[in-house]
């Protein structure tokens, strides 16, 4: 592992900054158990690449990519930070407040009709058309469609996340995931989407890394972070959803502080929960195995 130097820095540009989905202040706690991100995105965008920042977030995209590259991987959650770290040093997967928020959801899945033995049947299906008429016909009932999008709507998401978290999110949120699911599904071969066990089931299996990760983490905000950088220091940028909440003076700052930091031809990733704008011409969400995602945008630093 390379290094193990953290940087400090903070900055109220971003609701990431607190470490906390709901309150502004206390202390930072840990977000993420796992990643909601299928790194395979990355992996195909970043080919021939060399020295990559990455948002560590879990640090599973980390992972994932210090198979391959040089990872810098920063958060300003110092409680998050050690927690990707511990788990490249080998150490088990642990459970954050995004995973308590989502097994509270599951708890009222029987009420769906949705029952264990009912998923698992679907998650065993291997074939896309298969899988979408299921979908159609035996899950997305109208007692599903009703609990999800009591589940989404602004008044009960506002209890458990900021209001900056959610300022971007569209108010029929419930009816726009279940799209992305219905779409997802009927794409992606369930029986080989290890995305798909883990949103509906909670259950994801560990893969250990191939070889000693190479990674060095840095306890920063990622602008400022990239601001202290030479020109010229990365060939690729994986930074997750971390604009959504943000204002537009740090998605300006983020920009500027990226192309500065970008080697030539660098490329960058992207997401948002987000609905994409009609002039996006890149969106790769549906690529993604998660189904989770309005906006997977993968862009040369350049433009960004």
């Amino acid at each position: 592992m390379r290094g193990n130097r953290w940087l400090a820095t903070v900055t109220p540009e971003t609701p990431w900054h607190a470490g906390r989905l709901r309150q502004t202040s206390g202390l930072p706690r840990l977000l993420f158990g796992r990643m909601y991100e299928d790194a395979q995105i990355e992996r195909a965008a970043f080919q021939n690449k060399h020295r990559v920042f990455c948002i560590a977030s879990a640090g599973c995209t980390a992972l994932q990519l210090s198979e391959r590259h040089a990872v810098v991987a920063c958060d300003i959650n110092p409680l998050q930070l050690a927690y990707a770290e511990r788990r490249a040093r080998g150490g088990a997967t642990e459970i954050g407040e995004a995973e308590r928020l989502m097994s509270f959801a599951r708890l009222f899945m029987p009420l769906a009709g949705w029952r264990r033995k009912f998923i698992s049947d679907f998650l065993a299906l291997s074939d896309v058309t298969d899988q979408a008429a299921f979908w159609r016909e035996r899950l997305d009932t109208r007692r599903f469609r009703a609990g999800l999008d009591v589940f989404m709507s602004p008044a009960l998401l506002r209890v458990a996340y900021s209001p900056r978290f959610l300022s971007f999110l569209p108010g029929n949120f419930g009816a726009v995931l279940r799209k992305r699911l219905q779409k997802g599904f009927a794409r992606h071969s369930n029986a080989t989407n290890p995305y798909a066990r883990t949103l509906l089931l909670g259950e994801s299996k560990e893969e250990p890394p191939t070889k000693k990760p190479d990674i060095q983490f840095v306890l920063a905000d990622a602008a400022a972070h990239l601001e202290s950088c030479a020109p010229g220091s990365f060939d690729a940028f994986a930074l997750s959803n971390i604009l959504d909440g943000a204002d537009s003076s740090y998605r300006d700052r983020l920009s500027r502080a990226v192309r500065g930091a970008a080697a030539q031809d660098a490329v960058v990733v992207l997401r948002s929960f987000a609905e994409p704008s009609p002039q996006l011409a890149r969106n790769h969400a549906e690529c993604d195995r998660t189904m989770l995602w309005g906006i997977v945008d993968v862009c040369r630093a350049s433009s960004f």
